[in-house]
């Protein structure tokens, strides 16, 4: 076999691969020895069907197997002869007027991951931003919960119902006075002013009383889940069954029995404990985001564009997709569109962060156990239907790029967790404002890499912004960790989802 190199420019390299006829020809015979055991065919004894006949018979699938396994070996010389690390699945192509009988000749290019030098973590300072929890805010989720347990009594006869009251009604709900499916409800517990039902709906029942039938009109939102009624109006004939006023539900001991606790103070506790978890989570992603800062400021090798092209097209789909839950897609588009670059350079980055936290993990001994990739597995596959789980699991267990890529996120934490022990870290006490100051302020720190957000509309360009800081590329990670073989074994196809079941029509 014979391997030219055409091009080296950058991350992209070309070869000239040529595999002799004769290489070719030998794996042919050997697979007509290998299965000629177990021809059958008239006229012959089991096992002595000669060798000419079963080539006659079977030769275009040979010679295709033996030419596919002739150039994955191919790929595989090249690449650990050259000591290549591909970026993404190398690209080969088969001359043309390649017959049986010749030299097989393949052009082949590929993409090749940088090399890049493991940082030294000298003079990596970050500085934690702590939030103690404070009493007031463990009482105000008390006072939260007790809100949302209050209970309803019978109002005086007569009373006409005021926001906060809670009202059972009847409805049925009709487009053009023709009734529509979810649209119809016996005996709904409605609290008015709870924002339960459309907009429009609550507000128009301010002031019915027990035995009033009235019909009001309302306009679906056009970001409704119900196709059919998305931006219609429609009409609801209600009767009213009962008018309810809110009691006052008692902060105490009894109340936290009735969650199920043993008291308040066990009530407290448990709050308490859920705060600190969330605050924890705002302070790691604050140092996180400062240690990625630190960096990528360090830190300017060139990334292969075929993973930039990805991790691009993945920020891109994401974008469109929640441009269309805008109440003007068109005008979000219109937005997006004019920044299209801006994000082009956040896949860059991302790209990049990935590599180096994935260098710094293998370089430093951080990996995923078997035991954490079977958790993670199992954890997967729970977003599929029960008899498709194992199909997941046995799909992630033959394809080493769909296994890294599930493992991507578990690793970086670990990556990060690891950096975190080697940075000199002060510890600051601050408020919750002045902490989400803080991670806002990291958001929209660079510029050139994150570009700054203009109207309420752009929701999902904001949350593009912040994934760019906390979730460096999972492909490039996984990648790097696990770099893909010559020619990959063939994908099973993922377990089908179940669909989500739709919302009563009249309801958010």
């Amino acid at each position: 076999m014979q391997i030219v190199e055409t091009s080296n420019e950058g991350l992209k390299r070309a070869y000239t691969v040529t595999i002799p006829a004769k290489d070719i020809a030998a794996r042919i015979e050997g697979e007509v020895a290998k299965i000629a055991p177990q021809v059958r065919m008239p006229g012959f004894r089991p096992g002595k069907v000669p060798a000419n006949l079963v080539k006659k018979l079977h030769g275009p699938a040979l010679h295709q197997e033996a030419l596919n396994t002739a150039v994955r070996e191919a790929m595989d010389t090249l690449l650990a002869k050259h000591q290549l690390r591909p970026a993404m699945q190398p690209q080969v192509a088969l001359g043309e007027g390649y017959d049986e009988g010749k030299d097989a000749e393949l052009a082949v290019s590929v993409e090749v991951l940088p090399t890049i030098a493991v940082p030294s973590f000298e003079g990596l300072t970050l500085e934690k931003l702590v939030v103690e929890v404070a009493e007031a805010e463990v009482d105000e989720q008390v006072a939260r919960l007790a809100s949302g347990a209050k209970s309803f009594s019978d109002a005086k006869k007569g009373k006409k119902a005021e926001t906060g009251d809670q009202l059972i009604i009847d409805f049925v709900g009709k487009l053009d006075g023709v009734e529509f499916d979810g649209g119809k409800a016996e005996d709904a517990a409605l609290e008015i002013g709870s924002g339960r039902f459309i907009p429009g709906f609550e507000e128009q029942l301010v002031g019915v009383k027990v035995g009033d039938e009235k019909t009001i009109t309302v306009t679906f939102p056009e970001d409704y889940p119900a196709e059919n009624l998305k931006g219609k109006v429609a009409t609801f004939d209600v009767t009213v069954k009962a008018v309810k006023v809110p009691g006052d539900t008692k902060i105490d001991d009894d109340f936290a029995k009735n969650l199920g606790l043993e008291s308040l103070d066990q009530l407290k506790g448990l709050l308490r404990g859920q705060i600190e978890q969330e605050l924890a989570g705002l302070t790691r992603t604050q140092m996180k985001r400062a240690l990625l800062d630190q960096l990528a400021a360090g830190h300017d090798f060139d990334v292969p564009p075929s993973m930039v092209e990805a991790e691009f097209n993945q920020i891109w789909a994401q974008l469109q997709q929640e441009a269309q839950n805008e109440p003007d897609p068109a005008a979000a588009m219109a937005e997006i569109e004019a920044e299209k670059e801006d994000y082009r350079t956040i896949a860059v980055r991302r790209v990049r962060l990935g590599l180096l936290l994935s260098e710094i993990g293998q370089a430093n001994g951080v990996e995923v156990s078997g035991q954490e990739m079977q958790m993670l597995v199992a954890q997967a596959a729970q977003q599929y239907r029960p008899e498709d789980r194992q199909r997941f699991a046995e799909f992630i267990s033959q394809d080493p790029l769909a296994a890294a890529q599930l493992r991507a996120p578990l690793f970086e934490d670990k990556v990060v967790d690891f950096l975190f022990d080697k940075a000199a870290v002060t510890e600051r006490t601050v408020t919750r404002e002045e902490l989400q100051a803080a991670i806002e302020a990291e958001e929209t720190a660079a510029p050139a890499e994150k570009p700054a957000k203009k109207a309420p509309a752009k929701k999902a360009a904001k949350k593009e912004e912040a994934a760019a800081e906390e979730k460096p590329a999972k492909a490039a990670k996984a990648k790097a960790e696990k770099p893909a073989k010559a020619e990959a074994a063939p994908k099973a196809e993922k377990a089908e989802k179940k669909p989500a079941a739709k919302k009563a029509a009249a309801k958010k």
